[in-house]
């Protein structure tokens, strides 16, 4: 059990035809919710800290992430720890000391040939350091609280053709795909690009990674799986959940009754996505 590296978990789940889920935590309560949740289904997980959890804690990655580490050594399933949307060449260095298995290097927000040269590089770098290393092609929407692309737009899809020749040159060990998901979604009303998924699937010889997991039902994301997804990023769900519980429990100055009804809500959330996806 204990900590593990999360590229192992993948690879793991890739083999049984299954997918790991993977949480984006910010606070000590996400991290102890999700392993709490894991628990009780069973099952690994990833924590995941993106580059913009940490600055919102003020550009520190140390302190959040060695409470993680502690979560997952202590936990009674496999826990891997996952650098997520790095887009900072710094924050990519402090990877390895921070205790983090793996690292997702984002730079699909450039060009084609822009994106390869930075991911290549980047992977040059997680290798040599002993990183697994997951990359994007085409562009997953809403990130940052921007607004979702237009499915049919230049970027909203990841091309088969595209993908192959991407892995092939810039080294990646998995890549996040384009197929209708969406960051920061709030409503459970995604609908996947199940063919698409199919012909990647066909396409790439590495794990296929699906951002955006909090937008689809249960049924969409078993489908995902069942098509090659083999890693889920789940992170507004738990925040929905914390919010709803902190509304409802806010009564007294003491933090404690709201952020323990918080944590029971993220690790009820947190079960119930790992367990849709097996």
């Amino acid at each position: 059990m204990s900590l593990v590296p999360a590229g192992r978990l993948v690879l793991e789940a890739a083999a049984q035809g299954r997918a790991v889920a993977a949480f984006n935590i910010i606070t000590l309560e996400h991290a102890e919710a999700v392993v709490a949740g894991a628990e009780s289904a069973g099952l690994p997980v990833v924590l995941q800290l993106s580059e913009n959890a940490v600055k919102f804690r003020g550009g520190a990655l140390l302190p959040i992430s060695r409470a993680a580490v502690a979560i997952a050594e202590a936990a009674g399933v496999p826990v891997g720890l996952h650098l997520d949307h790095v887009k900072s060449s710094e924050l990519l260095r402090q990877a390895v000391d921070a205790g983090f298995g793996s690292v997702m290097y984002d730079a699909a927000h450039l060009s084609y040939a822009d994106n390869l040269e930075a991911t290549r590089s980047a992977a040059d770098w997680a290798h040599v350091n002993g990183l697994w290393i997951e990359a994007e092609l085409g562009e997953v929407g809403g990130k940052n609280g921007a607004e979702p692309l237009d499915p049919h737009a230049p970027g909203a899809r990841t091309d088969p053709d595209e993908a192959r020749r991407f892995v092939a040159d810039s080294g990646v060990d998995a890549l996040a795909v384009a197929i209708g998901s969406s960051h920061a979604m709030t409503s459970r009303t995604a609908a996947l690009d199940h063919a698409l998924l199919g012909r990647l699937a066909k396409s790439v010889d590495v794990p296929l990674v699906l951002h955006g997991s909090s937008g689809l039902p249960d049924a969409e994301l078993a489908a995902a799986v069942a098509g090659g997804i083999r890693k889920v990023n789940i992170g507004t769900a738990l925040n929905v959940a914390m919010t709803e519980a902190i509304r409802t429990h806010l009564t007294s100055a003491d933090p404690r009754p709201y952020l323990t009804a918080a944590r029971k809500a993220m690790t009820a959330t947190a079960a119930a996505m790992i367990s849709a996806l097996n």
